[in-house]
């Protein structure tokens, strides 16, 4: 696609890595600006009203052209093309793939990311003190839930939505991949889940994400593996 952008974005924010995978898959040129949300001085605060990444600048039709956070994204991405780019031709892999994402974005986030990330990766960050052991027990036990959700999904279909490649895994490999960097996905539990989270990692856009290193906590062993 003959477009250009600028994106601001934190690495280990899933949609901001949702933003990377999706604006590489579909071919767009763009640039980056790696920002720290919770710095004062971000610049996001003079972008988005919400202060969250990602955000997207762009242009249209010679005018700048600002998209504010996942959906903005990935709405333009589609809505620039003359094809579906990253949604499918058929109605139902459609509303499916667009079931996935409001899941994870809601669900997902709420359940596993608050928990989770906020023990692993918030808590670092903003100087918060040790994760908790209860906290790390619950989110645990609510991210082996939605594991076991995505194992039937990988197991009886090409991709989360169907037959072809679409939002829907790319967000889910965004959230994913985070927890994975962490060391929080055990693989071997979930075959058909790895089987497909293979597919995602050996595309080109992924690898990019590959080589995002937290600053104080090494990535698990098996992160930058494509044959893991």
């Amino acid at each position: 696609m003959a477009m250009s952008a600028v994106l601001f974005h934190f690495p280990f924010d899933p949609a901001s890595r949702a933003a990377r995978l999706a604006l590489g898959e579909a071919r767009i040129d763009w640039s980056e600006t790696v920002v720290r949300p919770w710095e004062p001085d971000c610049p996001l605060g003079e972008l988005n009203p919400s202060g969250m990444p990602p955000v997207v600048q762009t242009t249209h039709g010679g005018r700048p052209l600002t998209l504010c956070e996942l959906p903005a994204i990935l709405g333009w991405i589609e809505d620039q093309a003359k094809d579906p780019v990253l949604l499918s031709v058929d109605l139902g892999e459609r509303a499916e793939a667009r079931r996935l994402v409001g899941w994870f974005e809601r669900r997902f986030t709420d359940e596993v990311n608050a928990v989770l990330l906020h023990e692993r990766m918030e808590k670092p960050l903003l100087r918060l003190g040790p994760p908790e052991a209860r906290m790390l027990r619950e989110g645990r036990e609510a991210l082996r839930a939605h594991l076991g959700m995505l194992e039937a999904l990988a197991t009886g279909r090409d991709w989360l939505a169907g037959r072809r490649l679409s939002q829907a895994d790319l967000v889910a490999g965004a959230h994913l991949s985070v927890l994975d960097y962490f060391g929080e996905i055990n693989w071997s539990q979930w075959p058909g889940l790895k089987t497909w989270y293979t597919k995602l990692k050996c595309r080109p856009c992924f690898r990019p994400l590959l080589a995002d290193r937290f600053a104080g906590v090494p990535a698990a062993a098996c992160y930058a593996d494509l044959d893991f």
